[in-house]
């Protein structure tokens, strides 16, 4: 699978479509369509499910300097705006934020980001790091395709790695697309 093939088989799923058509009307700086919503409608076009089985919420990601609360609350609510008639839950996250909130719910530290990329980079598992970056569509898979494709689950031991988190996550997946391969932490 290359991006190509890899944006077709993600856009299959009308909710994604809709948000990277969308998404550029938040006029937001480095925003994403990211992780768990294209992954998995991969997934779910190559063992014949329905696209948008098994997918729990849709991701954004975007980098604003502007790291306040009040701002990202703003952010939220205009996207809970533009979605609302989706009948899915998006969420949406400044990147520049993550390591302010991180630590205290998740228990372990988190470094500073410069990029919404630098969050994508951080997922638990390779299969994870996907990005569709509108309008032009741009892909950003740093770890390629070939877990997505395999439906390969395998632990990205970066410096926010938690095997609790990698476990619960992989054994949700499982569940779904018991298709997985799934490579403990």
């Amino acid at each position: 699978m290359d991006a190509r093939g890899f944006l077709d088989l993600a856009l299959a799923n009308e909710v994604n479509r809709a948000i990277v058509e969308r998404l550029p009307r938040l006029d937001l700086p480095d925003a994403w369509l990211v992780s768990g919503s294209l992954f998995q409608t991969v997934w779910n076009m190559q063992t014949g499910r329905a696209p948008g089985y098994g997918i729990k919420d849709y991701d954004v990601f975007y980098f604003d300097t502007d790291t306040s609360w009040d701002a990202e609350d703003d952010v939220i609510r205009r996207c809970a705006d533009l979605f609302a008639d989706l009948g899915a839950e998006v969420e949406i996250r400044n990147q520049a934020r993550v390591h302010l909130w991180y630590p205290e719910k998740f228990g372990i530290a988190y470094p500073a980001l410069s990029s919404s990329t630098e969050g994508i980079d951080r997922f638990l598992a390779p299969a994870c790091m996907v990005g569709i970056q509108p309008p032009g569509m741009r892909v950003y898979a740093p770890h390629g395709f070939d877990d997505i494709e395999t439906m390969t689950i395998r632990p990205n031991r970066v410096a926010n790695f938690s095997a609790e988190r990698y476990a619960e996550k992989a054994t949700r997946w499982k569940e779904k697309w018991p298709e997985l391969k799934v490579i403990e932490a």
